[in-house]
């Protein structure tokens, strides 16, 4: 065994490459977790039946974004202890030191202040309160609550159906049957991807002391697997019922939800890496063909001019 030399505990003054210090706020924020998100929300607001603006659409796509950046840094930073104790995060940034806690942080407060400020200023304010219930979602209810229940799964839900959700307010300015049918389609899908993926990281995730169904609850988490699965169903073929799309939807994503649900029964009965592993990554083809397919399926595109005529039509009215 090495033992440490006495100059070896001395404090060292820590120095950061300026030049790796992009590459080092992508790994904060979850770079491709945070694009996801983007995504969805990108996606809320193409879905809304009204004008499209591009200004506010990068706007929103802008805050949506940087508060996806606060959020998992805040994770980050939260998590430490816990993240040194699991393979899969024992080389994060600040598990390794590469960066100070207190830079990290200043980081998030930096992004969570831009989101919120583009949100407020650039948007509406409903986006700008949907962004902000969603970031106190995620940092301080859902990362603690991953330790104390399992519930944590559908709170971390919650959190990844709320940005389509933003995106259809962005552009609305409004929550109605389209926009929460959105959020659904994104809370219903998280189940059978979040649980296949985690079913190969339950030694992972035991080791640190997380509290999810796939180690304390195996059967649960298979069955909510499924069930999540056939909602999918279910929740797609209510587009054409809430007018969010036409018909023709209901039909194209049948494939794809249908083999979604064969790989969750396959999941639940054989409970398997090889099962397991085979859903997580369907399920990373199947969010991008139904966003896809909502948008080629999507039933009212409001143009500029019919936009000008509604808002004169109400000015008569009124």
């Amino acid at each position: 065994m090495k033992l440490l030399k006495g100059e070896d505990l001395d404090w060292a003054k820590q120095v950061i490459d300026v030049k790796k210090l992009p590459h080092y706020y992508m790994k904060l924020s979850k770079i491709r977790l945070t694009g996801l998100v983007v995504l969805t929300e990108i996606g809320g607001y193409l879905m809304a039946p009204t004008v499209f603006d591009p200004l506010v659409f990068f706007v929103a796509a802008l805050g949506t974004g940087a508060l996806s950046c606060a959020a998992n840094t805040i994770n980050q930073f939260f998590e430490v202890p816990f993240d040194s104790q699991m393979a899969r995060t024992k080389n994060r940034i600040l598990v390794k030191a590469v960066i100070s806690p207190i830079h990290a942080v200043s980081f998030a407060i930096g992004c969570g202040t831009i989101g919120l400020t583009t949100l407020c200023f650039g948007v509406n304010g409903i986006t700008t309160v949907l962004g902000a219930l969603n970031l106190v979602l995620y940092t301080c209810i859902y990362t603690p609550m991953k330790r104390m229940s399992i519930a944590n799964t559908w709170v971390g839900s919650i959190v990844g159906a709320i940005p389509p959700v933003m995106g259809w307010t962005a552009c609305t300015g409004m929550i109605d049957a389209g926009g929460l049918l959105m959020g659904a389609i994104l809370y219903a899908w998280q189940f059978p991807h979040f649980n296949a993926l985690s079913w190969n990281l339950r030694s992972d995730y035991s080791r640190a002391g997380y509290r999810m169904m796939s180690v304390t609850n195996p059967g649960l988490c298979r069955r909510t697997t499924l069930r999540y699965s056939v909602a999918m169903l279910g929740l797609c073929s209510l587009a054409p019922v809430v007018d969010l799309t036409t018909w023709t939807f209901a039909f194209d994503s049948l494939p794809f939800n249908a083999y979604l649900i064969y790989l969750s029964y396959r999941f639940y009965k054989n409970s398997d890496s090889s099962s397991s592993r085979k859903l997580f990554r369907f399920s990373l083809l199947h969010l991008p063909a139904i966003l896809v397919l909502l948008l080629i399926s999507k039933k009212y595109y409001c143009e500029p001019n019919e936009e000008k005529d509604k808002q004169s039509k109400k000015r008569n009215i009124t």
